[in-house]
């Protein structure tokens, strides 16, 4: 996959800047990353994204190996992805869920979502996403299944934050989400076309579109509450609208998996 323009020095520069921001993977990368990087590098996200969902397939793959029950090896499959990423969605989550939820204006709520304590919305936020992925993942139970699944709820989930980025304005004037400004819209087009590609692969024509309307609804929803509650995005808004989508995506592969006899 290679944007309009794209040279393979530069498409490796992005690659590592979006693994590097999506995970905490250990990759090399001796120049300093600007701001601004992100919004070019942003088409890589997903690519970021099938790296977790590999991670966490890896996890439930082993502890199904060694005998151990659906629940435990979803368990172990979404501890490895928080290790993975470094609960980096799941604070902004979690974030987002206290800012929203507590605050009275929108100066509050971004003084609350800038607050490095979590408060009681925060935390029953993280409670049920945890939750729903575990449960979803449990329910799917054989490791292929699994796997293709997590890779494509995580890749997804990517998929749809930089178009997310070009199409909602900046609720701050600084941070890094007004930083790294827009995705140019071939790189958010070459995202979005690997999210599909990764819906189709796991879930099939039907499901894949039922998962491509669920992860445009997220983004319409997440849009319309983020401009009403503080007028713009955030860091932490893409981090809740990952959680949302890979949710969603996860979901729908449990129905599946339910469905055929």
């Amino acid at each position: 996959m290679m944007p309009p323009g794209g040279r393979p020095q530069g498409l490796a520069t992005d690659l590592k800047i979006g693994i590097l921001f999506c995970t905490r993977l250990p990759i090399l990368h001796s120049a300093p990353i600007e701001s601004r990087d992100l919004a070019r590098a942003s088409w890589t996200f997903p690519i970021a994204g099938a790296l977790v969902g590999g991670v966490g397939a890896l996890a439930y793959a082993v502890a199904w190996g060694i005998g151990l029950p659906p629940a435990i090896a979803a368990a172990a499959a979404i501890a490895a992805t928080l290790l993975a990423t470094g609960c980096l969605h799941e604070d902004g989550l979690a974030d987002v869920a206290d800012g929203f939820g507590g605050g009275q204006d929108r100066e509050r709520k971004l003084e609350i979502m800038r607050d490095s304590r979590i408060g009681t919305y925060g935390t029953c936020a993280l409670v049920i996403s945890l939750l729903l992925r575990w449960a979803a993942t449990a329910a799917i139970a054989n490791p292929l299944p699994v796997a293709l699944a997590l890779v494509a709820a995580h890749v997804s989930a990517r998929a749809v934050l930089p178009a997310f980025m070009r199409l909602v304005p900046p609720a701050r004037s600084d941070g890094l989400s007004a930083k790294a400004g827009q995705p140019a819209p071939g790189r958010v087009a070459a995202a979005a076309l690997l999210g599909v590609i990764a819906l189709g692969g796991a879930l099939g024509p039907y499901a894949t579109l039922i998962g491509i309307g669920l992860v445009a609804a997220a983004l319409c929803f997440m849009a319309w509450l983020s401009v009403r509650q503080i007028g713009g995005q955030t860091g932490d808004v893409l981090g809740a609208l990952e959680q949302i989508v890979e949710i969603a995506v996860l979901l729908v592969a449990a129905g599946i998996g339910k469905a055929q006899p």
